[in-house]
């Protein structure tokens, strides 16, 4: 793919070495090579004064922050820039906004299925069959506050049945086929790819209410490097799988360690899994966690040889929008441990069928879509805001009350009223509600009647208290509903909220056994 690279150097003004100038381009791949086998010998390469005494600084450490900050680190994410495809996946509308320096970030990590780099050797051992175009089956919003104090990574099933701007609505891992071929096919292949990446940037960023500010994509023979420069990734199986005629999964139950073409029959299998798709995004989140607990572990901190070749897979297989600091990336995440990364999926209502009879997943409400974003990029001092005052009450006496029953047991308004009288408060009317049918006692009132509606919410703990054009001034109307116990009396409380499916979020940290 295309870079966009001025006159590159290190810190000191001195041109980098051939071998780490970007100008000089992507080394090739290796071709008709055992995917399974060692990496091939490399000669032996000086390091320069610089990169020494960093290295032993490294060591002496033991941090991440090192690596982020120290002369070996720069040299490291150079050796990253020298690899990394950059794309402009970032589009100019349907975004709000462009990249916030500083900020917190959101960035998009799509895993595409495409087979066009792998060789037929590679496509039978990692049972991947043919190439199947322009596949995102794994996309993921990751959202990294300000302060890089914690991580969040939220999956989106490719069923997803969502609205593609321009397209009406379809499953998402259409948005990326959509946009690629929406492009002219006489135009490159790079470009294609970006128009690809630009529409499902839009779709995401309107499916959540946020805008994207960088674009990380990864290819299917990406998985399989960096699972074996790490040495394998840990993980733990309730269920022995057997799904050699798909993906070619095999593994026992319980916990174990996969790398190589196993680690990619692993994130792959679908077939034969108690929710299919959804405990591959499980396993999908699984792996990455393991990944990434690999990475803040001392064996590879310390391992200085290891750090180059995990840059090197990692980068070769990396496409990035085009202003996406890898050497920021790093250092804003310096302090995540693997308790603080989290992985969830998009909450979501249930399976179904489209209009041509096709399996869909239907996610929650747009309203219930962005409040959850919402939340999940809240800034933490928001979040420890002060409670509000509670208002100020007065006597009963001051207050006059308008009684109407909604709960559907007769005579209730009355009683209520009587007990609102003997408590001292001045009672109005009393009447039926518009409806039998309420669940839930309402203390409803003007607006700068504050004070009046807290003192009879006192009288009636649990109600529900609003604002209401209905209520006049200087009078609040309680309508009593199926909770009502009596004045004096605490209402019932609410059955607790059933929980939204895909909520459920667990750390990287979490080994326990799954599908």
């Amino acid at each position: 793919m295309g870079r966009d690279r001025t006159e590159p150097g290190d810190r000191d003004g001195r041109p980098l070495p051939p071998r780490l100038d970007p100008r000089a381009g992507r080394p090739p791949r290796r071709s008709g090579t055992d995917v399974a086998g060692p990496r091939a010998a490399r000669p032996v390469r000086t390091r320069t004064r610089r990169i020494v005494v960093a290295a032993r600084v490294l060591a002496a450490v033991l941090a991440v922050a090192v690596l982020a900050t120290s002369g070996r680190g720069w040299y490291l994410f150079q050796v990253a820039e020298a690899s990394v495809n950059r794309t402009d996946a970032i589009p100019t509308s349907g975004n709000d906004g462009t990249n916030r320096s500083g900020e917190a970030m959101n960035l998009l990590l799509v895993g595409n299925d495409s087979r066009a780099d792998l060789t037929e050797a590679q496509l039978a051992e990692l049972n991947a069959g043919s190439d199947s175009g322009a596949n995102t089956d794994t996309m993921i919003l990751v959202h990294i506050p300000a302060d890089g104090s914690k991580a969040s990574f939220v999956s989106f099933p490719r069923d997803s049945y969502v609205e593609i701007p321009g397209y009406g609505r379809d499953k998402l891992n259409a948005a990326y086929a959509y946009g690629y071929a929406d492009t002219p096919a006489d135009a490159p292949e790079t470009e294609r790819q970006a128009g690809g990446a630009q529409l499902l940037v839009q779709t995401i960023s309107s499916l959540t209410g946020l805008q994207i500010d960088h674009y990380a994509e990864v290819d299917l023979l990406g998985f399989f490097n960096l699972s074996s420069v790490v040495g394998g990734v840990e993980v733990n199986l309730c269920e022995a799988v057997d799904d050699r005629r798909w993906s070619g999964a095999v593994f026992s139950a319980g916990p174990q360690t996969i790398s190589g073409a196993d680690a990619l029959k692993f994130v792959r299998q679908r077939h034969g899994l108690p929710r299919g798709d959804f405990d591959r995004i499980v396993r999908q989140q699984i792996f990455i966690a393991g990944v990434l607990r690999k990475m803040l572990s001392d064996d590879v901190l310390l391992d200085l040889g290891k750090q180059r070749e995990l840059v090197e897979a990692a980068s070769e297989s990396l496409t990035v929008d085009r202003s996406l600091d890898l050497f920021q990336l790093a250092s804003q995440m310096q302090s995540v441990t693997a308790g603080d990364i989290q992985f969830q999926t998009v909450p979501y209502v249930g399976d179904d069928t489209d209009d041509a009879g096709r399996y869909i997943l239907r996610l929650e409400d747009t309203d219930t879509l962005h409040d959850f974003f919402a939340d999940l990029s809240a800034d933490p001092a928001e979040e420890a805001a002060p409670t509000a005052e509670a208002p100020q009450t007065v006597t009963p006496e001051q207050v006059t009350v308008d009684v109407y029953n909604g709960s559907g047991t007769s005579g209730l308004a009355g009683s209520a009223a009587e007990a609102l009288e003997t408590a001292g408060f001045q009672v109005g009317t009393t009447a039926n509600a518009d409806s039998m049918d309420y669940e839930v006692t309402e203390i409803r009132h003007a607006a700068g009647d504050e004070a009046l509606a807290a003192t009879l919410a006192a009288a009636v703990p649990g109600a529900v208290t609003v604002v209401s054009d209905d209520a006049a001034a200087g009078t609040v109307h309680l309508v009593v509903g199926g909770d009502f116990n009596g004045i004096g009396q605490a209402v019932d409380p609410a059955a607790p909220a059933v929980p939204v499916e895909g909520e459920d979020a667990r750390t990287a940290a979490d080994t326990t056994c799954i599908n």
